[in-house]
């Protein structure tokens, strides 16, 4: 796999996945590489986007598939059910990647019923069947997850707001290679907090707030395109000691 190959992907480590979704990183890591525990061997959740000489990397859509599957964990819901849930939720659904997608909030339901119902040994049947028989509690373990995410018109998520779309902080596959950044400017959130700790946050939005009012009275001149490009990338760097400086 090459780097043009991960263009529009995202790109995260279990580590840097558990920082974004509060998930300890080796727990990531056993539902996507699968784990052995009291003498049984456990198959992973699904198979992740990347794999690189072994290693497993996530994808956007792994980061938001993650995000589900951990709600119905968190709800009781054991993993073994949740990967039975993925598998049959891929034929009905067609995607690799189900449990995000839109579509699953409408059919979800039916399909954790079937595998609940059909579940051999019956092990915490009637707990769970009265999970999902109630459409009002099923919507309720997805809704706060979804309702972060924008969907494509393939009813796939394509961007994660995880701090609600007013607070601008975005995760985007085709941004910045998935990392979080500001939704207008694309600076890194990890710059922002860089200078925040040297600035404090006070004045630093005030300077944000400037380097923002400057760039879009650049927008507005009539300067060549190269320049309006060149100080568009000083902006982005967020250089604080230069501006209001030329580029």
């Amino acid at each position: 796999m090459t780097m043009s190959d991960l263009y529009g992907i995202g790109l995260y480590s279990p580590s840097e996945a558990g920082r974004l979704l509060h998930i300890t990183g080796s727990k990531i890591a056993r539902w996507l590489r699968g784990h052995d525990a009291n003498g049984k061997h456990y198959e992973p959740l699904w198979r992740p986007q990347v794999v690189v000489d072994g290693t497993i990397y996530l994808g956007f859509r792994d980061l938001m598939e993650v995000r589900v599957a951990d709600a119905f964990i968190r709800n009781g819901v054991p993993s073994v059910r949740v990967r039975a849930a993925i598998e049959l939720a891929k034929q009905e659904i067609a995607s690799s990647h189900p449990l995000s997608t839109n579509r699953f909030l409408t059919s979800g339901r039916e399909v954790f019923l079937h595998v609940i119902e059909t579940d051999e040994d019956g092990n915490e049947r009637e707990r769970l069947l009265n999970l999902f028989r109630r459409q009002f509690e099923f919507k309720g373990i997805l809704d706060p997850v979804l309702k972060a995410l924008d969907f494509g018109e393939d009813g796939h998520p394509s961007r994660w707001w995880p701090s609600g779309r007013r607070a601008n902080i975005v995760v985007d596959p085709e941004r910045a290679f998935g990392a979080p950044i500001e939704g207008d400017s694309s600076i890194s959130t990890a710059v922002l907090a860089g200078h925040a700790a040297g600035l404090g946050v006070l004045r630093l939005q005030g300077v944000f707030r400037s380097l923002r009012l400057q760039f879009v009275e650049l927008l507005n001149t009539n300067l060549p395109w190269s320049i309006v490009k060149r100080r568009e990338g000083l902006f982005r760097q967020l250089h604080l000691p230069c501006l209001g400086h030329d580029a």
